[in-house]
């Protein structure tokens, strides 16, 4: 028979258990009500590729710190109007929408027609990130970087951009260095498969449904999903005064955002797999008023 004092002390473990699995998990709209001003980054103007589509514009985050020489020569492409007139001439459903020159006949001026691959980004010591898996089929870890989904290496000395929906990317040939006038945008849940096979170098803020609008199918006598111009939203910006804002990565907040994506909540919610990838986490991205800018 258990004394007295044990069965105190049972008692009490079953209260602290019983404390513990009422504790309130966090929802999404619980943690983005409380959102602080200073875990919010504003997105450098310099680094966001506005595209202007048929039905409207697309605005692009660039990733400088993962792919350096991509970031500069898409940029060098656009101040030399290269994407001017052309078109978004090949569209796969829930893979890719595929733009650039097709001809690759364009001239190119200041900028190169072939940049070095840069799958990924080699650092001597480890570099840190908000991590997610390490349980993820592609990468040893999976988390996310300065507003980005990525992935890296079991030693965290290999960083790269992973392929979810709506990330920017540099198509090429068969030759890892083809690569660097035409860009692609992903379509749905992405293929993962692509990572460390191509560069990845930038996600879109805001605009997807003009990608997810564009033509299947030519018709007679019509561009095909003409690009009006690619420019660099820091050259226009006394025409267009668009600003950015995404939920720092690295926040509390974010990491709070994991758990609520993780173990849904909400009353609608009946199964609670404690679990999200790294493209089912969706990375907070608001368009900033003027009065806030």
């Amino acid at each position: 028979m258990l004394k007295k004092s044990c069965l105190a002390a049972v008692a009490l473990i079953l209260s602290q258990t019983s404390v513990a699995n009422t504790v309130e998990q966090p929802t999404v709209s619980g943690v983005m009500s409380n959102v602080s001003a200073s875990e919010w980054r504003m997105v450098d103007t310099d680094n966001i590729i506005k595209i202007t589509l048929p039905s409207g514009a697309a605005y692009i985050e660039l990733n400088p710190l993962l792919a350096p020489k991509h970031t500069q020569n898409i940029k060098k492409l656009a101040r030399e109007g290269f994407y001017r007139g052309l078109s978004v001439y090949r569209f796969v459903e829930g893979f890719v929408a595929q733009g650039g020159d097709a001809s690759g006949k364009k001239v190119i001026n200041t900028a190169s027609k072939a940049v070095p691959a840069e799958f990924y980004l080699a650092t001597k010591t480890a570099l840190k990130i908000t991590e997610l898996d390490r349980e993820d089929g592609y990468a040893a870890i999976t988390g996310f970087l300065n507003g980005f989904a990525v992935a890296q290496n079991e030693a965290q000395a290999q960083t790269w951009q992973v392929h979810c929906n709506g990330i920017f990317a540099m198509a090429r040939d068969n030759d890892i260095n083809s690569g660097g006038t035409e860009f692609y945008v992903t379509l749905g849940h992405g293929p993962r498969y692509l990572d460390r096979n191509i560069t990845v170098f930038g996600r879109v803020l805001e605009g997807m449904a003009h990608f997810n609008l564009l033509s299947r199918i030519e018709t007679a006598g019509e561009k095909f999903n003409p690009i009006t111009d690619l420019q660099v939203l820091a050259d226009i910006s006394k025409e267009d005064r668009s600003q950015f804002k995404v939920l720092k990565t690295d926040s509390n907040s974010f990491k709070m955002l994991i758990k609520a994506r993780q173990n849904r909540s909400e009353a609608w919610f009946v199964e609670t797999p404690n679990y999200v990838d790294v493209c089912g986490m969706s990375i907070p991205t608001k368009r900033v008023s003027e009065l806030e800018s």
